[in-house]
């Protein structure tokens, strides 16, 4: 299953996007763990210190080497210079699955240890003063939305996206790349912003939304929010001295989280699981057609000087029983 976590900053999604990934971990299931936010902070939230979330490798650093794997033997591609971020796969192009070795994850994925359990982690890398004035950030996570376009997943599987903050997101069709979106809000006004935009966008595009209430501190919080979301709320999480800990770097094992946030978890994985069953792989390559097609005309074109509408194979249809590419 395919998972983001948005929200506005400070929300707290990334730590509730870390519990859930410590969650899966502990239950022994797949993960491939991705830091697609401008701040950089997941590596640490799952226990990594700073010189080894500064070590990790920068997605956008391997921007070539993913092209090429991914290119595989596909026609319709005719190098690694024609690929943008929205390019859709097709006959011969190379998939990714979760449980495998391959050359993307060899350079752009790292192993983190956690309780019962271990996680592959990867990050875009982080915005730099190189970068200021001269790129934008959304050039950066164009490698994980391509990695999310050539990627299949199974029931069990998870792919855990902790995005960049407020409705950003939207700059790229990533944000369809998704069977469940985990909206964190506080119980404020700024807090249910976001979440108004969100719903706004993803109306017509079938993304399955759901808000998890953070810093709920007493049942004034709990009815403002229901008022504000309505049956858009999934669960709500309060105060807890393990992420207290954890966040000064003490985390305590991760079995001793309170019984509260431990079911809020179970809630947020049940909820990711339903989406299972209401799979769409038709819709979702038909979506994935769409915004490359899009940004094929508005940039792509005069970027590459190609035109990227013939990269489109419109007889490939992603899903799980399609092969990869030589």
């Amino acid at each position: 299953m395919k998972i983001a976590f948005v929200g506005k900053g400070g929300s707290g999604k990334t730590t509730l996007s870390s519990l859930f990934i410590r969650h899966l971990a502990a239950e022994g299931a797949p993960v491939v763990a991705v830091d697609a936010d401008i701040n950089q902070h997941l590596g640490a939230a799952l226990g990594l210190d700073e010189a080894e979330a500064a070590a990790l490798p920068a997605m956008g650093e391997h921007l070539r080497l993913i092209k090429e794997h991914l290119r595989g033997t596909n026609p319709r591609i005719a190098s690694a210079d024609t690929m943008i971020k929205t390019t859709p796969p097709g006959e011969g192009s190379r998939l990714l699955r979760v449980q495998e070795d391959n050359p993307v994850y060899d350079a752009c994925a790292r192993p983190v240890e956690l309780d019962g359990g271990a996680v592959r982690l990867m990050v875009t890398g982080p915005f730099t003063d190189a970068d200021l004035g001269v790129a934008c950030y959304h050039s950066k996570t164009g490698a994980v939305e391509l990695c999310l376009n050539h990627l299949v997943d199974g029931p069990g599987e998870y792919v855990v996206v902790d995005m960049t903050a407020g409705s950003d997101s939207f700059a790229s069709g990533m944000f369809t790349r998704f069977d469940m979106t985990f909206l964190v809000a506080e119980p404020t006004r700024k807090g249910v912003s976001v979440y108004r935009q969100y719903k706004e966008y993803a109306r017509d595009f079938g993304v399955a939304l759901k808000v998890v209430g953070n810093k709920v501190q007493g049942p004034d919080d709990l009815d403002f929010l229901r008022a504000e979301v309505g049956d858009d709320l999934l669960v709500t999480v309060g105060h807890s001295d393990w992420v207290r800990a954890m966040e000064k770097g003490r985390p305590p094992r991760f079995a001793d989280l309170e019984d509260s946030n431990r079911l809020a978890l179970r809630t947020l994985r049940e909820a990711a699981d339903a989406t299972y069953e209401r799979r769409d792989w038709e819709r979702y390559t038909r979506q994935m057609v769409q915004f490359h097609l899009k940004n094929a005309q508005s940039w792509g074109n005069e970027r590459t000087g190609a035109d990227l509408a013939a990269q489109v194979d419109p007889g490939f249809v992603l899903g799980e029983s399609v092969t990869a590419g030589a």
